[in-house]
């Protein structure tokens, strides 16, 4: 039985179209929840509506400063803010930490730092939500799986679609850390998933994950054969970055 497991909501306040939809796109793919506002009317409703864990806050909205906002939301709720903002002088960034921002960052923002920041900041306002959320997420050769949320994501962030018999066939390989698993083992893990799984089954599923992940080639990096044995995985298998 999958996990179930309640991921961060992030509220991503940005009045750039463009801006907005490449952050929310980034963090969705890292396996966080979404809400979305472009002024400050929206990100009051959001706020009530359905309380985030961390707010993305541009200060540069139309119909409201993005200070007074920052200030607002603290005086009800701990929630971390990052301040996103193109002013870069240190004035607006020391007030943006004193009126309630935990991190300020400018644009145009690096996706992955911003991510990285995000993570760091949700572990000390959420950290049981971050254990369970961050305990599914195994990475391994660049490559990230979810096992809570059945996701496999690329090393450029973008979501792999996969059979539930390749991602239960990939998920044993990761759990196992680079054991060997047996073809039995291999079977059994998928027989769910297919009427009568076999050792054929198994190859093609193999040769369709290496295909998708880019492994194929006369020598697979990621996923290794063992002649009479089965398969393992063949890079180290980290926790949450």
């Amino acid at each position: 039985m999958t996990e179930s497991v309640e991921a961060p909501l992030v509220l991503i306040v940005e009045d750039e179209p463009a801006t907005r939809a490449l952050l929310a796109g980034y963090f969705h793919q890292a396996g966080f929840m979404i809400a979305e506002a472009a002024n400050g009317k929206q990100t009051r409703e959001a706020i009530i509506r359905q309380p985030p864990d961390l707010v993305l806050l541009d200060i540069e909205l139309p119909d409201e400063d993005g200070f007074s906002i920052a200030r607002d939301i603290r005086e009800i709720s701990n929630v971390g803010i990052i301040i996103v903002t193109r002013r870069a002088n240190e004035d607006d960034r020391v007030f943006g930490l004193e009126t309630g921002g935990d991190d300020y960052v400018t644009k145009p923002p690096n996706p992955r730092e911003l991510l990285a920041r995000a993570r760091n900041l949700l572990r000390r306002t959420h950290p049981s939500k971050m254990r369970r959320a961050e305990g599914t997420v195994r990475r391994f050769g660049g490559w990230t799986i979810d096992l809570a949320r059945r996701r496999l994501i690329d090393p450029q962030g973008m979501e792999v679609r996969v059979t539930r018999g390749e991602f239960e066939l990939l998920a044993l390989l990761v759990r196992s850390g680079g054991r060997v698993v047996t073809r039995d083992q291999l079977i059994d893990a998928v027989s769910g998933t297919d009427r009568n799984p076999s050792d054929r089954t198994i190859d093609v599923l193999v040769s369709r994950l290496r295909r998708k992940m880019n492994d194929g080639g006369a020598q697979p990096r990621l996923i290794l054969t063992e002649k009479g044995l089965g398969y393992r995985l063949g890079a180290d298998v980290t926790g949450p970055v």
